[in-house]
């Protein structure tokens, strides 16, 4: 019984973590090939022109163009990143390599979680105040995806996920 919960724990750690690096590749690859779409997104969010225009706050805006767009060239490359290391630890789980599937796991959910939570929650919804936008407000979805990835990565730290060993990260 053991080692079936075990195989069970082992496949769901597996199949979350392969979900969560499918999610970040057409993620990815949606602000790829469709560049523009979340290009104006970031520049709404960075030069805070739809925001409540407080002018305790509008001082933390960037409007400039060219630091828009490096920002959002940074977050897909973070995203291509992180999509990868997920597909690495996900074929590590799919191959039985309990002990370094976790840890890359664990690097490409905390990279996710990163962006999500301290980039789009913190960032940008309290720095920029995303949260006063109801044309580019992005932190439903941003907390969709950091609960989802911190689901994950409390599955794959399960102890049942690392054949009974205790690994660390």
């Amino acid at each position: 019984m053991a080692t079936t919960s075990r195989g069970a724990l082992s496949l769901t750690a597996t199949l979350l973590t392969a979900s969560v690096a499918l999610y970040m590749a057409l993620v990815a690859l949606g602000n790829i090939t469709d560049f523009g779409t979340n290009q104006e997104f970031v520049r709404h969010v960075l030069a805070m022109d739809t925001t409540f225009k407080d002018e305790d706050l509008m001082w933390r805006a960037i409007t400039n163009e060219g630091v828009q767009d490096a920002a959002y060239v940074a977050i897909i490359v973070w995203e291509t990143a992180a999509a990868l290391v997920l597909a690495y630890g996900t074929w590590l789980w799919a191959r039985g390599d309990q002990p370094r599937a976790r840890r890359f796991s664990t690097y490409g959910l905390l990279m996710v979680m990163l962006l999500f939570g301290a980039g789009f929650m913190a960032i940008g919804g309290e720095w920029f105040a995303m949260w006063q936008s109801e044309d580019f407000n992005g932190l439903d979805a941003a907390l969709r995806v950091f609960v989802f990835s911190g689901v994950v990565l409390l599955v794959d730290h399960l102890p049942g996920t690392s054949a009974g060993r205790a690994d660390s990260v």
